[in-house]
């Protein structure tokens, strides 16, 4: 197993992406801590989770909230006393033309995907020097690669990530600690299902590989990149978008 007896936090692990690595990390050997802002969908991992014959807990998160984020670490510590992985997964899309954006739009969209991704890691970080190692994963986008129209704030925001990555793959690094992130495609997942049919085919289209992408696609990245197997992989973005962008 790649992550035996790893423990990992993956945000946003309720539902879509975040899920899949869960289970995946789960059954790759590691203790998981699933970290959600829904309760019930993430307690419901963790029962797969079990189920499976894996090890998991439920911590209640909003990345927004500092004290929260504290607690997540304290508990996970509590219950492991060690953090070996960081998936920073959770985020959210509210989608606007920039004419029409409101304020608070791009405000939640800024707090939840950037600042809430600086507070977990920042929250986790001193754990992982003191252990000497540890891999941060951050999530990503295309759009923050390449843009997309109605996508300023989500762009912006994913766009941040990767400054924050390769300056903290630069920063950690001596530290022992890897930073990298994975740049999603089009992924079939909940926050992808309000999204317009023909917007969807549109995107297969212009896929080389003529499909959407599934949770597990990205799930593997994760898992690559949280092992062994990329050990010297350090201030990469690795794009899980099936060639759209070529």
């Amino acid at each position: 197993m790649k992550l035996n007896n790893e423990v990992a936090i993956v945000t946003g692990a309720g539902s879509g992406i975040g899920k899949e690595t869960a289970l995946l990390f789960a059954k790759e050997g590691a203790k998981v801590v699933v970290a959600d802002i829904n309760e019930k969908s993430g307690n419901g991992t963790v029962e797969e989770i079990k189920k499976a014959g894996g090890e998991g807990i439920f911590v209640k998160l909003d990345t927004c909230n500092r004290e929260l984020v504290k607690h997540m670490v304290e508990d996970t510590l509590k219950k492991y006393g060690k953090i070996d992985v960081l998936i920073a997964n959770a985020g959210i899309v509210q989608d606007s033309l920039l004419v029409k954006m409101t304020e608070e739009q791009w405000d939640k969209v800024i707090n939840v995907n950037l600042k809430g991704t600086f507070n977990c890691i920042q929250a986790v970080v001193d754990v992982m020097i003191q252990q000497g190692k540890g891999v941060i994963i951050n999530t990503s986008s295309v759009v923050g690669l390449y843009g997309n129209v109605g996508q300023v704030n989500y762009s912006a925001a994913k766009a941040g990530l990767i400054g924050m990555t390769k300056t903290l793959a630069k920063e950690l690094g001596k530290k022992g600690i890897r930073v990298n992130a994975v740049a999603p495609g089009f992924i079939m997942t909940p926050m992808t299902a309000g999204v317009p049919e023909k917007v969807l085919e549109l995107m297969k289209e212009k896929t080389p590989l003529r499909r959407l992408g599934e949770p597990r696609d990205v799930a593997n990245a994760y898992l690559f990149l949280a092992s062994d197997d990329a050990r010297y992989v350090n201030g990469a973005v690795l794009s899980v978008d099936g060639g759209l962008v070529i």
